[in-house]
Protein backbone atom coordinates (compact mmCIF):
# COMPACT_ATOMS: atom_id res chain seq x y z
CA UNK A 1 0.00 0.00 0.00
CA UNK A 2 1.71 2.89 -1.24
CA UNK A 3 -0.24 5.90 -0.10
CA UNK A 4 -1.34 5.70 3.15
CA UNK A 5 -4.73 8.07 4.32
CA UNK A 6 -6.80 8.46 7.05
CA UNK A 7 -9.59 10.99 7.99
CA UNK A 8 -8.77 12.99 11.03
CA UNK A 9 -12.58 12.38 12.08
CA UNK A 10 -11.19 8.88 12.21
CA UNK A 11 -11.16 7.86 16.39
CA UNK A 12 -7.14 6.84 17.36
CA UNK A 13 -7.53 3.00 17.47
CA UNK A 14 -7.27 1.51 20.65
CA UNK A 15 -6.62 -2.33 21.73
CA UNK A 16 -4.22 -3.44 18.84
CA UNK A 17 -1.50 -5.38 19.27
CA UNK A 18 2.09 -4.16 18.53
CA UNK A 19 1.82 -6.25 15.14
CA UNK A 20 -0.79 -4.43 14.14
CA UNK A 21 -0.08 -1.27 15.05
CA UNK A 22 4.02 -1.43 13.85
CA UNK A 23 3.97 -4.50 11.24
CA UNK A 24 0.82 -3.95 9.46
CA UNK A 25 0.37 -2.13 5.72
CA UNK A 26 1.22 1.43 6.87
CA UNK A 27 4.55 0.31 8.84
CA UNK A 28 2.91 2.38 11.54
CA UNK A 29 2.41 5.59 9.85
CA UNK A 30 -1.34 5.34 11.34
CA UNK A 31 -0.22 5.50 14.68
CA UNK A 32 2.42 7.82 14.74
CA UNK A 33 -0.35 9.90 13.18
CA UNK A 34 -2.40 9.18 15.84
CA UNK A 35 0.37 9.58 18.42
CA UNK A 36 0.87 13.38 16.84
CA UNK A 37 -3.07 13.78 17.70
CA UNK A 38 -2.37 12.67 21.15
CA UNK A 39 0.47 15.07 21.78
CA UNK A 40 -1.64 18.31 20.19
CA UNK A 41 -3.82 17.87 23.16
CA UNK A 42 -1.59 17.10 25.82
CA UNK A 43 1.63 19.36 24.55
CA UNK A 44 -0.36 21.93 22.65
CA UNK A 45 3.02 23.97 21.75
CA UNK A 46 4.14 21.51 19.75
CA UNK A 47 0.87 21.83 17.59
CA UNK A 48 0.99 25.34 17.72
CA UNK A 49 4.79 25.23 16.31
CA UNK A 50 3.57 22.70 13.56
CA UNK A 51 0.62 24.60 12.53
CA UNK A 52 3.08 27.97 12.23
CA UNK A 53 5.28 25.38 9.79
CA UNK A 54 7.66 24.53 11.74
CA UNK A 55 9.49 21.11 12.63
CA UNK A 56 9.58 20.52 16.28
CA UNK A 57 11.66 17.98 18.26
CA UNK A 58 9.87 14.60 18.63
CA UNK A 59 10.75 11.34 19.16
CA UNK A 60 11.27 10.49 15.08
CA UNK A 61 14.15 11.89 12.85
CA UNK A 62 12.71 15.05 10.95
CA UNK A 63 12.25 17.98 13.82
CA UNK A 64 14.76 20.25 13.77
CA UNK A 65 15.92 22.70 16.98
CA UNK A 66 18.28 25.34 15.28
CA UNK A 67 20.11 25.67 12.08
CA UNK A 68 23.04 23.30 11.65
CA UNK A 69 26.11 24.00 9.33
CA UNK A 70 24.60 21.75 6.19
CA UNK A 71 20.81 23.49 5.64
CA UNK A 72 19.48 20.28 4.44
CA UNK A 73 18.96 17.07 6.27
CA UNK A 74 16.51 13.60 6.32
CA UNK A 75 13.79 12.98 8.14
CA UNK A 76 11.80 9.98 8.48
CA UNK A 77 8.18 9.36 7.26
CA UNK A 78 7.15 8.68 11.23
CA UNK A 79 7.93 11.85 11.20
CA UNK A 80 6.03 13.33 8.96
CA UNK A 81 2.80 11.33 9.81
CA UNK A 82 3.06 12.51 13.49
CA UNK A 83 3.48 16.30 12.20
CA UNK A 84 0.11 16.01 10.13
CA UNK A 85 -1.51 14.54 13.16
CA UNK A 86 -0.24 17.99 15.68
CA UNK A 87 -0.97 20.28 12.76
CA UNK A 88 -4.86 18.34 12.96
CA UNK A 89 -4.77 17.52 9.43
CA UNK A 90 -5.83 14.23 7.74
CA UNK A 91 -2.85 11.61 7.40
CA UNK A 92 -1.93 11.50 3.43
CA UNK A 93 1.61 9.99 2.73
CA UNK A 94 2.73 8.06 -0.54
CA UNK A 95 5.45 6.20 0.59
CA UNK A 96 7.12 5.96 -2.49
CA UNK A 97 7.91 9.78 -3.16
CA UNK A 98 10.00 11.86 -0.63
CA UNK A 99 8.48 15.24 0.65
CA UNK A 100 10.61 18.13 1.43
CA UNK A 101 9.86 20.84 3.83
CA UNK A 102 10.86 24.17 5.22
CA UNK A 103 11.14 24.53 9.02
CA UNK A 104 9.65 28.38 9.19
CA UNK A 105 11.54 28.55 12.27
CA UNK A 106 15.38 27.54 11.31
CA UNK A 107 15.13 27.67 7.61
CA UNK A 108 16.35 24.41 7.61
CA UNK A 109 15.23 22.35 4.57
CA UNK A 110 13.91 18.67 5.52
CA UNK A 111 13.24 15.91 3.32
CA UNK A 112 11.21 13.00 4.48
CA UNK A 113 11.99 9.76 2.85
CA UNK A 114 11.46 6.31 3.78
CA UNK A 115 15.04 5.20 2.32
CA UNK A 116 16.46 4.21 6.20
CA UNK A 117 20.18 4.53 4.42
CA UNK A 118 19.78 8.55 3.83
CA UNK A 119 18.35 8.70 7.51
CA UNK A 120 21.56 6.80 8.43
CA UNK A 121 24.28 8.35 6.15
CA UNK A 122 22.79 12.10 7.76
CA UNK A 123 22.78 10.98 11.11
CA UNK A 124 26.82 10.47 11.33
CA UNK A 125 27.24 14.43 10.41
CA UNK A 126 24.58 15.65 12.66
CA UNK A 127 25.79 13.61 15.22
CA UNK A 128 29.23 15.44 14.89
CA UNK A 129 28.54 18.52 14.73
CA UNK A 130 25.82 18.58 17.57
CA UNK A 131 28.13 16.72 19.79
CA UNK A 132 30.36 20.07 18.93
CA UNK A 133 27.80 21.91 20.92
CA UNK A 134 27.41 19.66 23.68
CA UNK A 135 23.88 18.62 22.99
CA UNK A 136 22.28 15.17 23.37
CA UNK A 137 23.16 13.82 19.35
CA UNK A 138 19.63 12.22 18.99
CA UNK A 139 17.86 15.45 19.01
CA UNK A 140 15.81 14.26 21.20
CA UNK A 141 15.35 15.64 24.54
CA UNK A 142 16.29 13.83 27.84
CA UNK A 143 12.55 14.11 28.87
CA UNK A 144 10.37 11.24 27.48
CA UNK A 145 7.61 13.44 25.24
CA UNK A 146 5.32 10.77 26.83
CA UNK A 147 6.07 11.22 30.67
Amino acid sequence: MPVITRSITSEIRAGLSREELWEGEDKGLIRCWETGRELAKSRPELAEAANNDELPVTNWKGGVSRTLKKLEKFGALQYLAQWQGLRGEDLKIDTTQEVTITCSKTGMVVTFTSDISKLIDTNTEETAEEADHGRPASGVPEQSLFS
